[in-house]
């Protein structure tokens, strides 16, 4: 008894103003690429269950091709695999907020996908001997998440918030109706848990889920690309879960695009130049190259200046090949001369002059990291004739 869990497909998500030549967004395009390699996966697998977890829409009115798209993927599955069980809960994203709106998710209903988007629901598939607890992210009481004792296989599908699992970077971001304690979730008492919202595929219990998203649609991708890496995870994809062995796959899914954080660094001290130089540097070992992808390199410790006086002739030839090319500029830390609060390290003069000097507009031709050796070289020349000074009877410095 094989299932097929997938989440978070957010068709109709849009981002920069880049058009297909039909006139589509282009990511709106990449998005619609990933759900139709998921669904031809999935009809691949043949699998007895297709359960989707919530945000088939990234909106409550989605455009007329995300919603034209969404409904030829779910008409094939239903051709392709007929005695498949389809049950899709409705998340966030697709919940209207006026309950006299409807949820547009009810338009596959008549094709015999089981939709559940107004409250929690108990769905009984006696030939199969299962049983399936839909619970959409709707405002109200929490229905009691118990399985139901007579069916051998029984599955919990939700879309909300597991309570501890979201990283404190995107618990803010993008929060769902329902928060659930690990000890609500009950996840031993089930076959199998089927869990939305969150875009990374991450485990919460041995049975339990977050399949993830199928492309990165959040409000942060780049932590999402960390995450991943940390959990050595392919990429997007969705899972398959035999519910009789509790083996669990994750099915990696190719991407129209692909996201990539190059390798960042530090400015301090750098001139704008050699600034220029790492970030070519960064983009030439750029696997297969920065055409057409989404790119970001973040440079640490780099003054307003700096960034004014990059190349940026070669920055918008980097945009212009790249779908998308962002570079992040983060400022150097302010050290406070005055202030208040916990006593901390005060600068040195040595900081001071340092600090001066290279925030300093100089012409084009001056080596900044040369002037700022000469000034700390002066500063301190002068301090060691002060303290000569000083340490004479008379306050005299002893040449004069």
């Amino acid at each position: 008894m094989r299932l097929v869990h997938l989440s978070d497909l957010h068709l109709g998500y849009r981002q920069y103003q880049r058009l297909t030549p039909g006139g589509i967004n282009q990511r709106e395009a990449d998005v619609a690429v990933a759900f139709r390699r998921a669904v031809d996966a999935t009809i691949a697998l043949a699998p007895n269950i297709v359960v989707v977890a919530g945000d088939v829409f990234h909106t409550v009115r989605p455009t007329n091709p995300a919603i034209l798209h969404a409904f030829q993927q779910f008409a094939r599955l239903r051709t392709e695999l007929p005695d498949a069980v389809v049950v899709v809960v409705a998340g966030n994203h697709d919940i209207p907020r006026s309950a006299e709106t409807g949820c547009i998710l009810r338009l596959f209903t008549p094709m015999g996908v089981h939709v559940v988007d107004a409250a929690a629901e108990r769905l009984a598939f006696p030939e199969l001997d299962l049983s399936i607890l839909a619970v959409p992210d709707v405002v109200g009481p929490r229905p009691a998440l118990t399985p139901d004792p007579a069916a051998r296989y029984n599955v919990l599908l939700l879309h909300g918030e597991i309570a501890g699992i979201l990283p404190p970077a995107l618990a803010d971001a993008d929060r769902a109706t329902r928060e659930i304690t690990r000890e609500e979730l009950g996840a031993e008492r089930w076959t199998y848990v089927a869990l939305g919202h969150y875009h990374v595929h991450r485990a919460v219990a041995p049975n339990a889920y977050y399949s993830g998203s199928l492309d990165y649609t959040s409000p942060n991708p780049w932590g999402e690309l960390v995450e991943e890496r940390a959990a050595r995870l392919p990429g997007k994809g969705f899972i398959e879960y035999d519910l009789e062995t509790g083996t669990h796959r994750f099915h990696p899914v190719t991407l129209a695009r692909a996201l990539v954080d190059l390798p960042s660094f530090s400015a301090r001290g750098l001139m704008a130049t050699e600034v220029d130089a790492r970030i070519q540097h960064a983009v030439e070992r750029c696997g297969g190259g920065i055409d057409g992808k989404i790119v970001r390199i973040v440079v640490r410790d780099i003054p307003r200046h700096i960034v004014r006086e990059l190349d940026h002739r070669v920055l918008r030839d980097y945009k212009r090949r790249a779908l998308h090319f962002q570079l992040d500029t983060r400022r150097p830390d302010v050290i406070r001369l005055h202030g208040q609060g916990a006593p901390g390290r005060r600068p040195s003069l040595a900081d001071i002059v340092r600090d001066k000097l290279q925030g300093r507009l100089l012409e084009g031709d001056i080596d900044r990291s040369a002037l700022v050796d000469l000034g700390l070289h002066y500063l301190g020349e002068a301090e060691a004739m002060s303290a000569a000074s000083l340490a004479s009877p008379d306050g005299v410095g002893a040449d004069e």
